[in-house]
């Protein structure tokens, strides 16, 4: 082994490289597993990926990387904190410590249960089945318990209380977040928003009606054939910054985005003619993961600098262009006109303000990716509580369709019909995502502090909205957010970028203001 510091950050770099094109290989597979693999081929996918996840965890972990670290903590290399060199040795020293806790047989065995398990998840949901994926939840848990209780003595004590296995989770996301914080955040923001959509559906009736066919509510509905809705989105796609060249739109069950690495981007969507908005807004939000990876400096890839910094700025950025952008008056004073001349049939008597009401209506509703800006984070809220009770085995698995469905009537008022549209409509659990729904609600939180700030340092953004000219924001986005990596911690990065600690007033009086002019009432928020 060698004592130069010099030659022992290299060679860190050659190896965490190395462990990165492994990691995109199994990147690739997984894409595979959710758009072209055939349903029979799940069984040797479950053994590919345990394969690769063992061979991975076996590098990740090997003890010359802990040595070569020490040898690197202990030189001049670190001395500045912000350098590329100290920042990359913090954040291999946080991988190393966490990955050096799991059994590579746990390891193994998650990657191969939960691959199995996501496509036993898509025959439930489609048969609206929950016991057909049950055990697979059962066996899931049990994993997640497992790794929560290698990874939690790694995390320090936050106000005198120590932290939970579920903290063990979600800080494998959100660095540095906490469930008891979490708590009270969302607890604010559950009170303001169930009060916010009680006005607005007194006011909103108005809103809704004549345009219940555009929405797909009752009566005759309007029909946006696939084929128009692909070529339309992959056009504002392109515009807003996407590189084609660097990227793909597929289809799939459950729309995502996987950054494979440099050059190799991909986005996913679903399709329905008779649901303009489902498709399309779903490609607007997967375009904001997609430019946050492009946007990441190729330079760093297989470092930390090469990589996005949380799942929750990683969602502001989805959010922040599927809503405040994608769902603007200006935005659409450019787009309209081209959507009614490719959706003729359906547009063709509809006025832009109708349109606008339609694609910005506020109702409660069952499905979290069809969900407006307004009651969406209720059905975070809802997630985050139940998987909590879940991972402690509180609430057994038996009775998660009841407890989702009570939830959703106290928080919404209304009730799923079915499994489908209950506790099988979302992936996560089965990919063994458990922590994971949080970061969805702080994302949220970070792009409406985001979008304030831009709009703010660029008073001329909302006319280059209505020229269809996405530059100015999207270079903002790249200096204040995507070229730093993993420099900072989440919190400190959303800090730097607007000159603000997290706060969720911000988002409140973003949709207090919209949906007060939307609908007539008072936009004020509280202090």
């Amino acid at each position: 082994m060698t004592s130069d510091p010099r030659a022992a950050y290299d060679e860190l770099i050659r190896r965490f490289r190395e462990l990165a094109t492994l990691a995109s290989c199994s990147a690739v597979l997984g894409w595979d597993e959710q758009t072209f693999m055939p349903a029979e081929g799940a069984g040797l996918r479950g053994e590919q990926m345990a394969l690769l996840a063992g061979i991975h965890h076996q590098r990740a972990v090997d003890p010359m990387i802990g040595e070569l670290l020490s040898l690197v903590e202990g030189s001049d290399l670190v001395s500045d904190p912000e350098s590329d060199a100290a920042v990359n040795a913090r954040e291999w020293r946080r991988a190393f410590e966490r990955r050096s806790r799991l059994p590579r047989e746990l390891v193994e065995t998650l990657a191969r249960t939960t691959t199995l398990a996501q496509q036993e998840w898509i025959g439930a949901r489609r048969d609206s089945n929950f016991n057909r994926f049950r055990p697979w939840l059962d066996k899931i848990l049990a994993l997640k318990r497992d790794e929560a209780a290698c990874l939690v003595e790694l995390l320090p004590a936050a106000e005198g209380k120590e932290p939970t296995p579920y903290d063990a989770l979600l800080d494998e996301y959100e660095p540095g977040a906490r469930v008891a914080e979490l708590q009270g955040l969302f607890e604010a923001l559950r009170g303001e928003l169930v009060g916010l959509v009680q006005t607005i559906g007194e006011a909103s009736a108005r809103k809704r009606e004549g345009l219940r066919g555009f929405s797909g509510e009752g009566g005759s509905r309007k029909t946006f054939p696939v084929d128009r809705q692909r070529i339309f989105g992959e056009a504002v796609a392109a515009a807003l910054g996407f590189d084609f060249r660097r990227g793909r739109l597929d289809v799939t069950a459950h729309p995502f985005c996987t950054g494979i690495g440099p050059g190799d981007v991909r986005i996913t969507t679903r399709y329905d003619e008779h649901q303009f908005s489902e498709a399309f807004f779903g490609i607007l939000h997967e375009v904001g993961h997609g430019l946050y990876e492009q946007g990441l400096p190729a330079e760093h890839f297989g470092t930390p600098l090469g990589e996005a910094v949380s799942l929750g700025v990683h969602e502001s950025q989805s959010r922040l262009w599927e809503n405040a952008v994608g769902r603007s008056p200006a935005f659409w004073s450019y787009w309209f006109p081209m959507a009614r001349r490719v959706f003729h049939q359906a547009l063709h008597d509809v006025t832009r303000e109708e349109f606008l009401a339609a694609i910005n209506q506020v109702a409660p509703s069952l499905i979290r990716v069809q969900a407006d800006e307004v009651t969406y984070n209720l059905h975070i809220i809802i997630r985050f509580e139940l998987e909590q009770e879940l991972l402690s085995a509180a609430l057994p698995t038996s009775e998660l369709p009841s407890a989702w469905n009570r939830k959703y009537e106290q928080m919404l008022g209304i009730r799923p019909p079915d499994d489908a549209q209950g506790c099988l409509q979302d992936i996560h659990w089965s990919a063994g995502l458990v922590g994971y729904f949080p970061t969805y609600t702080l994302g949220n939180i970070y792009a409406a502090q985001l979008f304030a700030k831009a709009q703010s340092d660029l008073p001329e953004l909302e006319r280059s909205f209505s020229q269809g000219d996405y530059t100015p924001l999207r270079e903002w986005l790249r200096d204040r957010v995507h070229r730093h990596g993993r420099r900072y911690r989440p919190a400190e990065l959303i800090e730097r970028a607007t000159r603000s600690p997290i706060d969720h007033r911000p988002l409140l009086a973003a949709l207090r203001s919209k949906y007060g002019e939307l609908y007539g009432i008072e936009p004020s928020v509280p202090a």
